[in-house]
C-alpha cells in the first residue's frame, strides 16, 4: 500500500469521530449563546427588520434609477451627430446635478410636504426626522419612533429624486444638437423645481388628482408624460434642425452616429427601468410587496420585450425599413407604457401594453416626420404618446376610472405644455434657445464647447444649400 493510500484509510477511519466532535460543538455553542440570543431579541424593536427592507430599498433601487441617467446620455450621445455628441454629455450630468440640488432645496417640499389640493410646502430643504437626528447623536430610546416611520426620511427623498432626473432628461434629447446649453439648463431647474413636483402633489402627493382615484404606479403620465409635454412645448418653439427638412418636403436623413453606443443606453435604461416600476411598490417588509415586487419586474420586462418585436414587425410598413433605432425605441415605448400599472396579476395584459407601446412608438416617428417637428431622438412618441396610451389602459386593466384617468392625463398635459411654453419663450426672450447657424452647422462640441468627441476623425462639413 503506497503512503498516500494508507493517509486515505486512516482519514476515512477518524470521519465519524470528526463529524461527532463536530455536532457536540455546535451544541454547545448554541447552549452558550442562547440567553444572548434571547435577549437581542427581546432588545429587537417591533418592525425594525420591515424598516430596514424597506430603507434599503428604497436606496438600492435609486441607485439603480440614477443609472438611467447614463442609459440616457448613451442613447442621445450616440443618436446625435458625432459633432454634437460631447455636448450631450456635458447636458446629461448637468440635468443629474441640477434636478438633485433643484428637489433638495424645494421641490420635494412642494410635492410632498402639507399637500393640500394643488401645491405642497414652500419651506427651503430638507432633511432627516428629528428622531433620526436624535439617534445619530446616540439617543437610544427613539428607536421606535425612527422604526414607526417605516423607512428612513432621506431614502425616501432619493428615491423620489432621481424620477425627476428622469423626467428632464427626457426633455434633452428631444431638442438636441440646436439648443443653447445655459438655457436649457435654466429650463431644467424650473421643471425640476417647480412644474414637476406641482404635477406630484397633484397626484402622488396626495392632491386633488389622487383624491378622484388617479391612478399611476410608477409615473407613465407624472413622470414621462411630464417630459414629453415640456419636450413638446419646446421642439415646437425651437424648430427642426437645420437642413432637416427640405424644400421640396423630403426629409433629410440624420441615422445615429453609434448605433452601438445607443443599442448600450436602451439596454441600460431596461436595467434601470426595474428599479424605476419595482422600488414605486415602495416597500420590501412583507411576503407581500415581496410578490407583488416579483410581479412589477416580471411585467416590465414582458412589455419591453413586446415593444420591441412589434416596432420591428411594424418599421417596415409604416418607415419603408426594418429599422434598428425602432426597435430600439421600442423597447422604451414599451417600458414607458406598462409604467403606470406594472402590479397587473395578469401577466399577459403586459404583452399587450407594450406591443400597443411599440406599435404607437413607430407610428408617432412617422407622424412627426410628417408634421416637420424634429425629435432627434422619438422622445416625445417613446414617452408622451405612450405614456399616454399607459396611463389610460389602467382604467380597462387595472379598475381605475377611466374618466378620472383621462382627465389626469389632460389637466397634466394641459398644465405642463403651457407652463413649459410660457417658459421656453421667456427664456427665447431673454438669453435666447438657438445655438448660432455657423456653431450649429460646425457642431456644438466644437462651437460652444472647444472640444471634440472623436478627435482622431476629420469632420466633413455638411452641405445645408437645400434648406428651409
Amino acid at each position: 500500500m503506497n503512503l498516500v493510500n494508507s493517509k486515505s484509510l486512516r482519514l476515512e477511519r477518524k470521519r465519524p469521530y470528526l463529524i461527532a466532535g463536530l455536532i457536540a460543538l455546535l451544541v454547545f455553542g448554541f447552549i452558550l449563546l442562547r440567553p444572548g440570543l434571547a435577549k437581542a431579541q427581546e432588545m429587537a424593536v417591533p418592525g425594525e427588520s420591515q424598516f430596514v427592507f424597506n430603507t434599503f430599498a428604497f436606496l438600492i433601487w435609486g441607485a439603480l434609477v440614477m443609472w438611467m441617467a447614463a442609459g440616457f446620455t448613451m442613447l442621445e450621445a450616440g443618436a446625435v451627430r458625432s459633432k454634437n455628441s460631447s455636448m450631450i454629455c456635458l447636458k446629461n450630468i448637468g440635468i443629474y446635478s441640477i434636478a438633485g440640488l433643484a428637489y433638495f432645496v424645494i421641490g420635494y417640499n412642494l410635492m410632498y410636504v402639507d399637500v393640500g389640493s394643488v401645491i405642497g410646502s414652500f419651506q427651503i430643504f430638507y432633511s432627516s426626522s428629528a428622531s433620526e437626528i436624535a439617534l445619530l447623536d446616540g439617543a437610544t430610546d427613539v428607536v421606535g419612533d425612527v422604526v414607526a416611520n417605516g423607512y428612513a426620511v432621506m431614502s425616501d427623498w432619493f428615491f423620489q429624486m432621481v424620477f425627476v432626473a428622469t423626467a428632464a432628461s427626457i426633455v434633452s434629447g428631444a431638442i438636441a444638437e440646436r439648443i443653447k446649453m445655459w438655457t436649457f439648463f435654466v429650463f431644467v431647474l424650473i421643471l425640476t423645481a417647480v412644474i414637476y413636483p406641482i404635477v406630484g402633489a397633484w397626484t402622488w402627493g396626495g392632491g386633488w388628482l389622487s383624491e378622484l382615484g388617479f391612478s399611476d404606479f410608477a409615473g407613465s403620465t407624472i413622470v414621462h408624460g411630464t417630459g414629453g409635454w415640456a419636450a413638446l412645448a419646446g421642439v415646437l418653439l425651437i424648430g427642426p434642425r437645420l437642413g432637416k427638412y427640405r424644400r421640396d418636403g423630403s426629409v433629410k436623413p440624420t441615422p445615429p452616429s453609434n448605433v452601438l453606443v445607443v443599442t448600450l443606453g436602451v439596454f441600460i435604461l431596461w436595467l434601470g427601468w426595474f428599479g424605476f416600476n419595482g422600488g414605486s411598490q415602495l416597500a420590501l417588509g412583507t411576503a407581500l410587496d415581496a410578490v407583488a415586487m416579483s410581479n412589477v419586474l416580471v411585467n416590465t420586462n414582458l412589455a419591453a420585450a413586446a415593444g420591441v418585436v412589434t416596432a420591428l414587425f411594424v418599421s417596415r410598413p409604416l418607415l419603408g425599413r426594418v429599422d434598428l433605432f425602432a426597435g430600439l425605441n421600442g423597447a422604451i415605448a414599451g417600458l414607458v407604457a406598462i409604467t403606470a400599472g406594472p402590479d397587473l396579476v395578469d401577466h399577459y395584459w403586459s404583452i399587450l401594453i407594450g406591443a400597443v407601446g411599440g406599435l404607437i412608438c413607430t407610428a408617432g416617428i412617422r407622424l412627426l416626420e410628417n408634421r416637420k417637428i424634429d425629435d432627434v431622438v422619438g422622445a416625445i412618441p417613446a414617452h408622451l404618446m405612450c405614456g399616454i396610451w399607459g396611463t389610460l389602459v389602467v382604467g380597462i386593466t387595472g379598475g381605475a376610472p377611466f374618466g378620472v384617468q383621462l382627465l389626469g392625463i389632460v389637466a397634466i398635459g394641459a398644465f405642463v405644455f403651457i407652463v413649459s411654453f410660457i417658459v421656453w419663450k421667456v427664456l427665447d426672450m431673454t438669453m435666447g434657445l438657438r445655438v448660432e447657424p455657423d456653431i450649429e452647422r460646425l457642431g456644438q462640441d466644437a462651437g460652444e464647447l472647444g472640444i471634440e468627441s472623436y478627435p482622431e476623425f476629420l469632420l466633413v462639413p455638411e452641405e445645408f444649400g437645400d434648406e428651409d
